[in-house]
């Protein structure tokens, strides 16, 4: 039994029933606390030394390579994709499960990649997030931009946002790209600001990423089942 002073100085007794109450009322309330966090989108993980979120994850390795691969690398579903160590190529988005369908940046087909739909209400809340690092020797540097083609002009339109990767020396930390790689942001309406279109939106087709590879021989990309807020 727990004894309490009160204001004026006269002892309040507590007894175990109350304070288990009072313990349960607290752990409850943590509880649902996190669990409205999580329906919000904040993410509530604790973080990993490399500033990922911890958890379950899909690996996405784009690799570079200084020759051209030969061998086919349609339908390879693995988790990488080779690009080349210097110089462009396009990776084909398309809606589903995550899944490489092409390995293969370096030929004339480019690669392509099968990612889930970010934001199918494109609110701005993503259903998962990327996060991306830079691995390898240090002083490569890669541009990554998210594009698709109007369906009635067939303009290719970019985002004005991108995913740049420098590899520093010392230890590559992930940081949270979602809004590059998962929306494209550009002013189709002409109104001096950029609108926002999440991947496969249907004012667009054709969505892909444009990789500018300048000697960064990999990037690591995670898709963790987290939400994140973007800019409007």
């Amino acid at each position: 039994m727990a004894i309490k002073k009160s204001a004026k100085g006269r002892s309040i007794i507590i007894s175990p029933t109350v304070i288990t109450l009072m313990v349960a009322v607290a752990l409850i309330a943590g509880v649902q606390f996190q669990k409205m966090s999580g329906d919000l989108g904040f993410d509530t993980r604790s973080r990993a030394g490399n500033s990922a979120p911890s958890g379950p994850h899909f690996n996405l390795n784009i690799i570079g390579v200084p020759k051209d691969k030969t061998a086919s690398m349609t339908g390879s579903a693995g988790h990488r994709i080779f690009v080349p160590l210097a110089g462009k190529c396009n990776i084909t988005l398309s809606p589903g499960e995550f899944q490489v369908l092409d390995g293969n940046c370096t030929d004339n087909n480019g690669a392509a990649f099968q990612l889930p739909n970010p934001d199918p209400n494109n609110d701005g809340v993503t259903e998962y997030s990327v996060y991306a690092r830079a691995l390898g020797k240090p002083g490569g540097k890669s541009t990554t931009t998210t594009c698709a083609t109007d369906p009635v002009t067939g303009e290719i339109y970019c985002s004005v946002y991108s995913m740049v990767l420098i590899r520093e020396k010392g230890k590559s930390s992930f940081s949270n790209v979602s809004q590059q790689l998962l929306y494209i942001y550009y002013d189709l309406n002409g109104d001096g600001k950029p609108e926002r279109y999440n991947l496969f939106n249907e004012a667009l087709q054709d969505y892909f990423w444009s990789y500018d590879n300048n000697g960064l021989k990999l990037a690591q990309l995670r898709f963790y089942d987290v939400s994140t807020y973007v800019n409007p």
